[in-house]
């Protein structure tokens, strides 16, 4: 399928902020009109935007019943009550669980986790998890990235003697569950500023709230506990703005300097331990992977056993066991796309729909998400992967950029037994005899409100570049950039009319890259890059004649300061 290259020019009242920033960066343009996209209205939001700091964060308690929360947690604190930190079964999920058990076991010992079994309990709370509270005596369960729809089950536990603090971060629906307290910016009248922290960031803020209301340290026992927060916000994909950037900031600092004994043991697993700058992609590709990869094959609460480990050995032990999790799941995850991609060639017409809804009963419940998103980026349609699970046709809904698949989800509630999740992800669950219609009305939904442009793959492009404008100087702001990710994507650039140097060549196990070295016929100034799986474009570029690139700046994974071209895409000049 072919790119679409979409130029994001900048608007009247940013070129004016652009203007404004060049009298702080006069060499640098480029980097102010990338400021100017990204909101930066000042130079002093320059400042900050390059070296976000703690003392930014918003309080804890402008969030609605963070008041509650802290004094109930306070409460069974000095009652001595018996606590449960319970979570989902993913990579938010699991830092979250870990962190506040990790924080709050500093101070007091009567608590334990709680993580349910993907297969066994499904998403959210269950009436296992509340029936073993109760059996052992555990009076208050602080729920983290779930709970915010669990009327029912917490109405059960209440006959029980337990009280429940939400913290999560999912659309609610209309009616709340009776909990003690919720913590959720996404509540339709929550004052907090920031709506868009993750599952594991909630709970960093509830705990933030409770060292506050004790007169305790942050800096000491809560802030070393931020590369666990990071990890989660880049998994979980939620924008990396406001909070979210300062949080994800120092928690990368964190991850880099004195990680955790157990991220210190992914990363050696992952082979990390000797790189220069774990990145925001290394978390995306190699630790957040291995992580999910517990509650998908085997069983999310090793996660957590592994994140709260004070061990090295032990924790390294642990790490090599998920590694292997997740050399499962790869293998799952093969096998199932390709069944999936099977059923769709042979049994599916796809040329007049705008969505697709697959079901098997046999395929792994823990893949089907990862075979979702698979199929949004193959296909570019939204995605419905469903397989049988404790009698229901349970699966996971993944969505194409700038379309809500959430609402596009909602719109068939009536056929569904359980929903939830947020604008680009959802989980979901019906009786297998819904799913022709759920099939029918998904896609009527979808075909009447998907903009032609969200069915076609698009590259935005920041702006036109010369190579001469990528001097040490705009390198240095351009790393200040950093961490990228939703709301502040990594700067894709544009430069026209490119030509071989003359030693560009076909690399990779099956000669399918292009490793570049390119001429800007503008400027006469020469750079390297790499262009992944463009084989077919390598007899027109050693012809010599000219071609566009999009690309983005990285850089060199050997080391040093060097850069390259990472070529996005290309258009030949013909």
């Amino acid at each position: 399928m072919t790119n679409k290259w979409n130029y994001l020019p900048l608007t009247s009242e940013q070129e004016l902020i652009s203007e404004t920033l060049e009298e702080k960066y006069p060499q640098c343009p480029t980097i102010c009109k990338l400021l100017a996209q990204r909101g930066v209205t000042s130079v002093a939001e320059t400042e900050k935007f390059f070296k976000p700091l703690m003392s930014d964060l918003h309080d804890p308690f402008l969030m609605k019943d963070m008041h509650k929360a802290v004094n109930r947690l306070n409460a069974a604190i000095g009652a001595k009550e018996k606590i449960m930190i319970y979570g989902d079964y993913d990579v938010d999920g699991t830092t979250a669980v870990a962190l506040v058990y990790r924080y709050l076991l500093n101070y007091y010992s009567g608590i334990d986790y709680y993580v349910p079994d993907r297969y066994e309990e499904g998403y959210g709370i269950s009436t296992k998890s509340i029936n073993y509270a109760a059996e052992n005596g555990i009076s208050l369960i602080i729920t983290l990235d779930c709970g915010i729809k669990a009327v029912e089950r917490i109405a059960y536990a209440r006959t029980k003697g337990i009280d429940f603090i939400i913290c999560d971060h999912h659309v609610p629906d209309a009616q709340l569950p009776d909990a003690t307290a919720i913590l959720n910016p996404k509540l339709e009248d929550e004052p907090y500023p920031y709506k868009h922290l993750s599952g594991c960031g909630v709970g960093y803020k509830f705990m933030q709230g409770f060292a506050i209301s004790n007169g305790l340290d942050i800096a000491c026992d809560l802030e070393p506990l931020l590369d666990l927060v990071a990890v989660s916000i880049v998994s979980d994909i939620v924008p990396i703005t406001g909070e979210n950037r300062i949080l994800t900031y120092h928690g990368l600092r964190r991850l880099n300097s004195n990680p955790s004994v157990g991220l210190r043991a992914i990363i050696r697993v992952c082979q990390l331990q000797n790189k220069k700058n774990i990145n925001i992609s290394d978390i995306i590709f190699k630790i957040g992977p291995r992580i999910n990869a517990s509650g998908r094959v085997q069983s999310g609460r090793e996660a957590v056993d592994l994140l709260v480990s004070r061990d090295y050995n032990e924790a390294y032990r642990k790490s090599c066991e998920i590694d292997q999790y997740n050399e499962d799941r790869k293998e799952l995850d093969k096998r199932i796309t390709e069944e999936a991609n099977e059923i769709l060639q042979s049994r599916i017409d796809l040329t007049n729909r705008r969505s697709i809804v697959i079901y098997n009963k046999d395929w792994h419940k823990g893949i089907i998400g990862i075979v979702a998103s698979r199929f949004t980026e193959l296909y570019y349609r939204p995605a419905v992967v469903l397989t049988l699970s404790n009698g229901l046709a349970t699966g996971s809904a993944r969505s194409v950029q700038g379309f809500d698949i959430y609402k596009a989800v909602e719109s068939c509630r009536d056929l569904l037994e359980n929903f939830g999740g947020h604008t680009y992800a959802v989980g979901l669950s019906l009786k297998e005899e819904h799913i022709k219609e759920f099939t029918q009305r998904f896609e009527e939904y979808v075909s009447e409100n998907i903009q032609p442009a969200q069915t076609t793959p698009q590259i935005d492009i920041d702006t036109q570049l010369n190579f001469s404008e990528i001097t040490p100087e705009f390198i240095t702001l351009l790393r200040q950039f950093n961490p990228f990710g939703p709301g502040n994507n990594k700067p894709t650039f544009f430069t026209p009319a490119v030509c071989d140097f003359g030693t560009s060549r076909l690399v990779g196990r099956q000669q399918e890259h292009l490793k570049l070295e390119l001429i800007d016929s503008k400027s006469g100034h020469i750079l390297n890059g790499i262009a992944f799986n463009k084989k077919k474009y390598y007899d027109y570029i050693k012809s010599g004649k000219p071609f566009d690139i999009c690309y983005t700046i990285e850089d060199n994974q050997r080391g040093g300061d060097d850069v390259q071209l990472l070529i996005r895409d290309i258009h030949c000049c013909e």
